[in-house]
C-alpha cells in the first residue's frame, strides 16, 4: 500500500506564506549621483596618494578599492555620454540618425 502523503502524520499541513511582490520590497539605499568631473578628480587624488609611497598597506587597499569604484563611475558616465551623442546626431534634413562615434570626434 502506498503511503498517503497528505496524511497529517506523514506531512503536516503547512500554512501558505505570502510571497511579497518586488514592488513591496524596500528599495536599496540609492547612492548619490557623482558628477564625472568630481569622480575623476577624486580618482586622480587617490592615484597621487598611492604613488607617494607613504600609505600603509591597509590604506593602499582601501584607496585601491575606492579608485576601482570611481573608475567604474567614470566609464559609465562616458558610455552614457557616447550614447547621447549618437542619439542626438541629425542629418542635413533634420532627421535623427544613429551614427557611431568616430575616432576623430572622440579625440576632440
Amino acid at each position: 500500500m502506498k503511503p498517503d502523503w497528505t496524511d497529517e502524520e506523514i506531512s503536516p499541513k503547512v500554512a501558505a506564506v505570502p510571497n511579497p511582490s518586488k514592488s513591496t520590497s524596500p528599495a536599496p539605499p540609492s547612492k548619490p549621483a557623482v558628477a564625472f568631473e568630481e569622480a575623476l578628480e577624486k580618482l586622480e587624488t587617490i592615484v597621487e596618494a598611492m604613488e607617494s609611497g607613504d600609505l600603509p598597506l591597509e590604506s593602499l587597499i582601501a584607496r585601491y578599492e575606492e579608485g576601482v569604484k570611481l573608475a567604474k563611475v567614470c566609464q559609465e558616465k562616458l558610455a552614457e555620454a557616447e550614447i547621447k551623442i549618437q542619439q542626438l546626431e541629425k542629418t542635413a534634413a533634420g532627421e535623427l540618425k544613429l551614427k557611431p562615434l568616430t575616432a576623430e570626434l572622440a579625440e576632440e
